[in-house]
């Protein structure tokens, strides 16, 4: 592969030693300097998980949070886990980068495809978030934030049924500062905290949704350490959510993560991963979340 050779190390050390802007320059300067597409001449050179998160390394976050709901999206079949990854989890801002960002790329619409692809509570749940009204800020009212929790368990453990929609414009509207002191008072009016709640109340791909919103809200970095042990325990792996994760959180707050997931699960990620992967996918991960010393332990 010109400009790399055909040393795959020197791929890895290239793209993943480098910042998203970096890599985004690599992108472009390969193009001017070879004439050629940096991503096309990696998919002749490399192939499976190495190569998607190599590709998934050139293009910026924005973008690729929008392949992802591309992906997920087109063909038979969802990938409702992506989306609910990707939509509950990102800030306001970004979300309208991503809705332009998919819009510029794919010429389509994302909440269109959302609302062609999903259905019911988990469609309403979606579009209300790609609105990406959620208010910033820290202020708190305590005053209002009992109103919510009131609301919240009028509409689950106090009424025979579920209104899934007030947990939904709640859940979906409000701030994440406004929410903390939400469910600080829901546990008061209840035995069950909010996430048990929403277990007691809802099922598949809603419930899913919104108990990524709450634990997003009480800690980021806990629920992304939890995404990536789900990813990879037991039998097989689900490498996109894997790569995924590590792409868009490698320059975030991996550290942070990799805290959480030594905390939760007694284990270091390094090791998770280490023992989950193998060869060039493995080193390019290892080296994404700073544990290349992991593969000589394994």
């Amino acid at each position: 592969m010109k400009g790399f050779g055909t040393d795959e190390a020197a791929i890895i050390n290239v793209l993943a030693a480098r910042s998203h802007a970096q890599r985004v320059e690599i992108k472009n300067t390969y193009k001017t300097m070879f004439g050629k597409d940096l991503d096309k001449d990696l998919e002749s050179e490399i192939s499976g998980g190495f190569l998607k998160t190599a590709l998934a390394l050139i293009l910026t976050p924005t973008e690729y949070d929008a392949a992802e709901l591309r992906r997920a999206m087109k063909g038979a079949g969802t990938d409702e886990q992506a989306l609910i990854e990707i939509l509950c989890t990102r800030s306001g801002e970004r979300m309208k980068d991503i809705i332009a960002t998919y819009k510029r790329v794919y010429n389509r619409t994302l909440e269109a495809d959302i609302e062609s692809d999903t259905s019911g509570h988990f469609k309403r749940m979606l579009i209300s978030l790609v609105q990406a009204n959620r208010p910033g800020g820290n202020t708190i009212d305590r005053r209002k934030a009992r109103v919510d929790a009131k609301k919240l368990f009028e509409a689950g453990e106090k009424k025979f049924g579920t209104d899934e929609s007030m947990f939904n414009v709640i859940l979906c509207s409000r701030s994440y500062p406004h929410l903390r002191a939400v469910f600080e008072e829901y546990k008061k009016l209840s035995k069950l905290d909010m996430e048990d709640a929403i277990k007691a109340e809802m099922s598949g791909d809603l419930k899913d949704g919104m108990l990524a919103i709450v634990q997003c809200i009480r800690s980021k970095t806990s629920y992304f350490a939890a995404t990536l042990n789900r990813a990879m325990k037991g039998v097989g792996t689900d490498d996109s959510t894997v790569i995924r994760v590590v792409v868009s959180r490698c320059e975030v707050d991996m550290v942070q993560i990799k805290q959480q997931f030594q905390t939760l699960y007694k284990q270091s990620l390094g090791a998770f991963v280490a023992g989950d992967t193998s060869g060039d996918y493995r080193t390019i991960l290892l080296k994404l979340i700073a544990e290349e010393g992991a593969a000589k332990k394994k």
